[in-house]
């Protein structure tokens, strides 16, 4: 579904702020690493809007085209303008929808949770994600355009002639669209992969780092426990004792950093995923049309045969006319002769 986005404006908190210059296409994906639901919408490589949805969440509706949601884990507001009311009562719809299925995954979160305490537990390693996002679209949502008829593209057995002409000249168009819209989604992948190659080598090698730093606090903290066990309290004990503890208040503030940074590592891992299916989709898309354009070419070369046979019946057709006609018209000028002569006989007599 295709609509407009908007965040609220966080300093006034009144004032919407546009997110893009165009219309987007929002989709609801199933996150089954996190077992949640989410909003997410994206303009380029770029997403612009990334919303867990979650049981305690509202869509309003402010007017007829335009509803709003508000997204505490993210602080901010969410707008989205549709082109029709029609649009946006089926996303509510769909918000309502999904609004309860997430509360039934986190009912049933909850309920593992609880098993889980009585069972060993088997945890992934740290970092590494179970499975991409899910979509979760249904099948009558809305095409690409963003009108309220589904695509179908089921071919007559039997088309007239000029119907298949006027759609295999449209073909090649559609074949262009999706060929353009293939190669850009092969240059994003190819960029999405050398970034999410090099983020996992920095993943890696943030996790040597934080495993060091785990190390060097645990060493400090001991080192300060001891200095701490000593009778003589010197000014030069005290004064290593306080560099000791700033150097982990900055070790802490370094972990902390590099905590956030996986994190968003891993929405960035994510929002490659949703575009690695939505390149399997746009191909498999092409190889429809194309097949389609194949069999419609077929079918034009049928009806253009089939036509120039009939041309050819017709023209056979005329010339036995013609040659009928100018045998008929020697009969009727020698049986005008005769009765000429009849009638000179019958008036001689």
């Amino acid at each position: 579904m295709e609509g407009g986005g908007e965040l609220i404006d966080p300093n006034t908190k009144k004032n919407w702020v546009p997110t893009s210059k165009h219309a987007v296409t929002v989709s609801y994906f199933y996150d089954s690493t996190r077992n949640v639901y989410r909003i997410i919408s994206l303009d380029g490589t770029k997403a612009i809007i990334n919303s867990t949805i979650s049981p305690n969440m509202t869509f309003t509706k402010t007017s007829q085209k335009f509803g709003q949601w508000a997204d505490s884990r993210a602080n901010t507001v969410y707008g989205l303008g549709f082109s029709t009311e029609h649009h946006l009562t089926k996303f509510a719809e769909k918000f309502s929808e999904y609004k309860e299925a997430a509360r039934q995954a986190k009912g049933k979160s909850q309920d593992g949770k609880m098993e889980l305490a009585t069972s060993p537990s088997q945890e992934s390693p740290a970092g590494e994600l179970s499975s991409p996002l899910t979509p979760v679209t249904p099948p009558a949502m809305d095409n690409i355009n963003g009108t309220d008829d589904p695509c179908d593209i089921t071919p007559d057995p039997r088309p007239e002639p000029s119907q298949n002409a006027l759609a295999f000249t449209h073909s090649p168009s559609i074949n262009k669209h999706w060929e353009a819209e293939l190669s850009a989604l092969k240059g994003n992948n190819a960029k999405l992969t050398a970034t999410l190659l090099e983020s996992t080598a920095n993943v890696k090698q943030w996790k040597q780092q934080l495993a060091a730093y785990q190390e060097e606090a645990e060493r400090l903290h001991k080192r300060v426990t001891e200095l701490e066990c000593q009778n003589s309290q010197t000014p030069v004990i005290k004064s290593q004792k306080t560099e000791l503890n700033q150097t982990i208040e900055e070790l802490e503030s370094t972990l902390k950093d590099k905590e956030e940074e996986m994190e968003r590592l891993k929405e960035e891992v994510e929002n490659a995923n949703e575009l690695l299916e939505q390149r399997h989709s746009l191909t498999q898309k092409l190889q429809e049309t194309e097949l389609h354009g194949r069999v419609l070419e077929e079918q034009l070369l049928g009806a253009e045969q089939r036509l120039e046979e009939s041309q050819e019946e017709q023209e056979n057709f005329r010339k036995s006319l013609r040659t009928l006609l100018e045998m008929l018209d020697g009969k009727i000028f020698e049986l005008t002769e005769l009765r000429d002569s009849l009638a000179k006989l019958i008036e001689g007599s």
